[in-house]
């Protein structure tokens, strides 16, 4: 079983990899998923446990299915 640091870790490691394969800066991303620009940066250095809600705004910002989030 992966910790909860370790998921954090990796989500935000996925964040960040598709966020930069589509060349979107994070202030670029949060206004697309509806988040403030920290908020992203919080995700992608795995200081924020993230919710639901927001996993599927971050899907929906990126243009991938929510399951492509968690492809690791």
């Amino acid at each position: 079983m992966i910790n909860q640091n370790n998921i954090l870790s990796l989500f935000g490691k996925n964040i960040s990899k598709l966020r930069k394969e589509r060349e979107l800066s994070q202030e670029e991303l949060a206004f697309k998923a509806g988040l403030h620009r920290t908020h992203i940066g919080m995700i992608e250095r795995a200081e924020r446990n993230i919710t639901l809600l927001n996993i599927e705004k971050l899907a929906t910002g990126l243009g991938v299915p929510i399951d492509e989030l968690f492809k690791f």
